[in-house]
């Protein structure tokens, strides 16, 4: 047979692959949830808000930097920080240990010989954590706050319980996608299955396991703003109250503390990451990613950044003064009988409104990630470090310093642009843009889309910065312009990672509507917020049942979506 009968012989590509199918129902999907927006069908601008915004944004140009209020300001960045730092030690905690009694490979090394009981019970657990991580830190501050009153305690539990099983669901499958290798041979050489597993999968996921531990620090933070729209304190409630009273140079102060603070954490942990050798704050597909090694010279550095950690947790424990005497008290075992005595049997008497806000809740997180995701993939390029400065792949030639100049500007605007996006509150762009648009899910989405545009953002710089230049640089060499490049090197490398991060984030989404629910985007979070005001607990609970089942759907979907990318 000739070589020309071999080539016609080969088959042809599917038109219809999974990942095919997956992109038409994702398009479809867009689709309806613009639709459902309303802005085909009705008003939603208000065009006398355009003042309101006007004075907004000119306020950022003379904040209220008086003592009086600079001293308000430092004293919630503080509380909100040791929020954040008290909430992250136990979430670290419940996740290192639902992290491993959730992975299938330490069930699997405990009982190498039961295999069916093994998964039996990790598959069991996995689902026992899924309820906490369902729910948004928001409705179980809402919850504790009935619990506890307006004390500090609440804002910490409300981190702590679902970031903890979020930890643990995601270091579970860092420890399950470890190489195994190690542990087979110290099992077969007769050790037993917890030193086994010590030295052998925990050393090699620990640069992972940290670097997860910060970046859900960084979550901590801005999560502690949040709750404190709810009144736990912090600068999430004097943001409240300076944006509802229209202070706006008080608010902006508050801005700059809040990106001051979220900057700097934000820059510890890649200084951090640099120095263990992990490549990202959030390793989605670990198997697929090329670690950097160690950097040994600068061990100094790591012991500072130890001591420091826990004078940090030592001070925020004092700051905070939660009082955790209350979590045993008989008051509280009072309240926590009584609410569950009220709250059984469910209420599913207004089951048609549940489904139709469930599908507003739904359209809202789609939109949101839509246009997140495609901004944030445009400004990664420009937030990455190895691309517009002399030495990067868009200009390898170093040493011209007025190249260094433009090439830093648009990274660091960039990059600013970014972190304010992250670190303002959703509740609050919500409330901004409720000025110039009328309620519903429109708001809501774009709310949400300008705090996950700075997440996604960042999170694809990083993608870029770690990936293998060498294809870049060699179609630089052969003449290729900036968009051949991306278009034929750089995207294609990291577009399935890129909608990995998407996919991520909307499973954080679809719980973060309850956020812009509580003022005014719609959804079933308005809907949440109105029983929880009104200690209509078995109302509540049936939306929480519907809420919790949306939020399954869309992991198994977006966890099906995601294998289909690897």
């Amino acid at each position: 047979m000739s070589a020309e009968t071999d080539l016609f012989a080969l088959p042809r590509p599917q038109r219809w692959t999974l990942r095919n199918l997956w992109g038409a129902i994702a398009l479809v999907a867009i689709g309806a949830a613009i639709a459902q927006t309303g802005i085909f069908s009705r008003d939603v601008v208000n065009e006398g808000g355009w003042s309101l915004v006007q004075e907004f944004w000119a306020a950022a140009l003379r904040p209220d930097l008086s003592p009086e209020f600079v001293a308000i300001a430092l004293d919630a960045s503080l509380k909100t920080l040791g929020y954040a730092v008290c909430g992250t030690v136990f979430s670290a905690a419940i996740g290192l240990v639902g992290g491993v009694l959730c992975s299938e490979v330490w069930w699997q090394s405990v009982w190498p010989t039961h295999p069916r009981r093994a998964q039996t019970i990790w598959v069991a657990l996995r689902g026992a954590l899924a309820v906490p991580r369902a729910i948004h830190e928001l409705i179980w501050g809402l919850f504790f706050v009935n619990i506890f009153g307006l004390d500090p305690l609440v804002a910490i539990l409300a981190i702590a319980l679902p970031f903890g099983a979020i930890t643990a669901k995601v270091f579970s499958e860092l420890l399950d996608e470890t190489p195994r290798a190690p542990l087979g041979a110290l099992l077969s050489s007769g050790a037993s299955p917890i030193s086994a597993f010590l030295y052998s999968i925990l050393p090699q996921a620990f640069p992972s396991l940290l670097s997860y531990g910060f970046y859900r620090f960084e979550c901590s933070v801005r999560s502690a703003a949040v709750l404190g729209v709810i009144g736990a304190g912090g600068l999430g409630y004097q943001l409240l109250l300076s944006l509802k009273s229209l202070r706006y140079s008080q608010l902006w102060t508050l801005f700059i503390a809040l990106i001051l603070l979220s900057g700097a954490i934000d820059a510890w942990s890649a200084v951090l990451r640099r120095r263990i050798g992990a490549p990202s704050r959030l390793d989605l597909n670990v198997g697929k990613i090329q670690r950097r090694q160690p950097r040994r010279e600068a061990d100094w550095i790591l012991r500072a950044s130890w001591i420091g950690t826990v004078g940090l947790v030592i001070f925020s424990f004092f700051y905070v003064g939660a009082d955790f005497s209350k979590l045993w008290s008989p008051r509280t075992q009072a309240l926590l009988a009584d609410i569950a005595a009220t709250a059984f049997p469910p209420d599913f008497s207004q089951a048609g409104d549940l489904l139709e806000l469930s599908l507003q809740t739904l359209a809202m997180s789609i939109v949101a990630m839509s246009w997140a995701g495609a901004v944030a993939i445009f400004l990664s390029f420009w937030a990455a470090q190895n691309l517009l400065l002399p030495g990067g792949l868009f200009r390898p030639e170093a040493g011209d310093r007025a190249a260094w100049l433009r090439g830093m500007a648009v990274l660091v605007t960039t990059r600013l642009v970014l972190l304010v996006s992250r670190a303002i509150p959703p509740p609050i762009w919500a409330l901004v843009l409720l000025f110039v648009l009328f309620p519903g899910i429109l708001p809501g989405a774009i709310a949400l889309g300008l705090y996950n545009l700075g997440v996604l953002g960042r999170l694809m710089a990083e993608v870029i910065e770690n990936l293998d230049e060498r294809p870049a640089r060699a179609l630089h060499s052969l003449g290729a312009s900036r968009g051949q490049i991306i278009f034929y090197s750089l995207l294609p490398t990291t577009l399935p990672r890129f909608l990995a991060y998407i996919l991520y984030r909307w499973e954080v989404c679809i719980r973060a509507t309850v956020i812009v629910g509580l003022v005014g985007a719609g959804g079933l979070g308005r809907r949440l917020t109105e029983q929880l005001s009104n200690f209509d607990y078995p109302g509540l609970l049936s939306t929480l049942l519907c809420f919790m089942a949306l939020t399954f759907m869309v992991d198994l979907i977006s966890a099906s979506v995601r294998r289909s990318l690897r």
